[in-house]
């Protein structure tokens, strides 16, 4: 086993309240905070925690987008990747970009780089899509291990604990295979001063979608983002009675 390729999408932060474009086309993202989506920082963190056991020997980060983006390549690769590929997508293909794009683009580069695995976060915070490691996974025609809370690598094989809605699923699948990673795979860990010095001097690789034989025409049209709706008050009331009462005459009940 030799390569990852980790996922890192540029995202507004977590903490910044989301704003809809007065023309309802989308969100407002000029002038916001960015920031790696959290479930990324999983991935890159459990990738790193794979070299450093010697079970790989390289970390490969990738984003797709414009410029921007390689900021988050940098924060990876201050993380301990060793090095990153920046796909470069802007303007109306930026828009419209989604999961089967992404996809496409990952199952290109996982064959171009002979990836033994793609690890990437279970969704993105911004659309909460969960659905690009399926569809790498089928478009590749490997195994797959999704919603990982903990990975164990066995000589080719992967054992995979799974979140699901009954509680924990454990499965063992064969190498090359794509991961995404849960909430309580791990703990990130924070990019320290030195390193992220040394990052500067890692290389980025650019390159377009074409140059990985990628459409990225969209099959999607987004008619309209709106607000969501405001929370009525609610109302206190004395007694059981009083309950039932009010869900009566709100046709509730």
């Amino acid at each position: 086993m030799s390569r990852v390729l980790v996922g890192v999408k540029r995202v507004i932060d977590y903490a910044v309240k989301i704003r809809v474009k007065p023309d309802h086309s989308g969100v407002v993202t000029d002038g916001v905070k960015h920031s790696m989506n959290p479930f990324c920082e999983i991935a890159v963190e459990e990738a790193v925690k794979l070299k450093e056991k010697k079970f790989i020997k390289e970390v490969v980060a990738v984003s797709c987008g414009p410029a921007q983006v390689t900021e988050t390549i940098r924060t990876a690769l201050a993380m301990g990747c060793d090095r990153g590929i920046h796909v470069e997508v802007s303007g109306k293909d930026y828009e419209a970009m989604g999961p089967l794009q992404i996809s496409k683009i990952f199952a290109a580069l996982a064959k171009k780089e002979e990836a033994s695995l793609v690890i990437l976060g279970k969704q993105a915070i911004d659309d909460d899509c969960n659905q690009t490691g399926q569809m790498t996974a089928a478009l590749l025609d490997w195994p797959q291990g999704t919603f990982a809370s903990e990975v164990t690598i066995d000589g080719e094989k992967v054992k995979v604990v799974r979140e699901i809605d009954g509680g924990l699923e454990t499965i063992k699948i064969s190498m090359p295979a794509v991961l995404t990673a849960d909430l309580r795979l791990n703990t990130p860990r924070y990019a320290t001063l030195p390193n992220i010095m040394k990052a500067k001097k890692k290389k980025i690789a650019n390159m377009k979608p074409a140059d990985l034989g990628v459409d990225m025409v969209s099959r999607v049209e987004v008619l309209k983002v709106d607000e969501p709706p405001t929370r009525l008050a609610g109302v206190k009331v004395e007694t059981v009675d009083d309950l039932v009462a009010k869900l009566k005459a709100n046709g509730t009940i």
